[in-house]
């Protein structure tokens, strides 16, 4: 079952826009111990993504509260909050959809991420690259085709995740995780300002390193950045931080980040 703006059912209406045109946002977040992990994180990530998108305003009190109650009893789980412009209007214009739709769900954790901590994974490039579009750049809005073709292709290889380019062949992101590596003191993530995803995870660790020792840099490199890389993680909400073993043929035996942001992201 699904809460839809404060009811439990399993139906949205056929206009929902959601539906018509993937107009909308979401995000996914972690549940522990009865808490939704880093919830204002993942709230303020709704709130810059309907700002862009210019999506009505939300009852941000309620959906608060809302996320925290399905998340009350569950001692593990992932919580995805969705946001619709709502129902309504007419072709592509908007001017009569007044009301958003909020859509909650809880789901299963994925148990294979302990593993991939605990052993590292593989990353295979991807041949589906994603478009450059600066006015969507960063917003986990509920266009996701190029994720589910470049699933459907990584689910053809033996790796756990893809290393995705953009257009112009420069490193953006994973399927489902942003990207970090790190060259001596110097940790590399690809500038999230024309394609990708700026996750909740990404920007924690941005913050984590700030201060630190570490040096942190936001680049438009393209994959021969990593051929040379002492050590590459990835990261996202749930996960929340897994070191890679290989990207490519190229090999990666280094814990030191890694061990560095692991308990910082718990």
């Amino acid at each position: 079952m699904y809460l839809i703006n404060g009811q439990w059912q399993e139906t949205l209406p056929a206009n929902d826009r959601a539906i018509q045109f993937g107009d909308g946002c979401f995000t996914t977040a972690g549940v522990a111990d009865g808490a939704v992990r880093f919830q204002a994180d993942h709230l303020r990530r709704l709130q810059q993504a309907c700002e862009a998108l210019m999506i009505a305003p939300v009852d941000w009190d309620r959906l608060n509260e809302e996320m925290a109650m399905l998340a009350a009893p569950e001692p593990r789980g992932v919580l995805k909050v969705i946001i619709s412009r709502g129902a309504g209007g007419r072709g592509y214009s908007a001017s009569n959809c007044m009301q958003p739709t909020r859509i909650l769900s809880l789901s299963p954790y994925p148990d294979f991420y302990s593993a991939w901590r605990e052993q590292g994974i593989t990353l295979a490039l991807s041949p589906i690259k994603l478009g450059i579009n600066p006015a969507l750049a960063g917003i986990k809005h509920l266009n996701r085709l190029e994720q589910v073709l470049i699933r459907t292709h990584l689910e053809q290889t033996t790796a756990q995740e893809a290393l995705v380019l953009d257009s112009q062949g420069r490193l953006v992101e994973c399927c489902a995780a942003n990207l970090f590596w790190r060259k001596g003191a110097d940790i590399y993530t690809p500038r999230i300002d024309g394609a990708g995803v700026n996750g909740t995870m990404r920007q924690r660790i941005i913050s984590s390193l700030s201060g630190s020792r570490w040096r942190v840099h936001e680049v438009s490199e393209g994959p021969e950045a990593l051929a040379d890389a002492d050590e590459v993680i990835i990261c996202n909400a749930l996960m929340p931080v897994v070191p890679v073993n290989q990207a490519q043929d190229w090999r990666y035996t280094s814990r030191e980040l890694y061990r560095f942001l692991a308990p910082l992201c718990e």
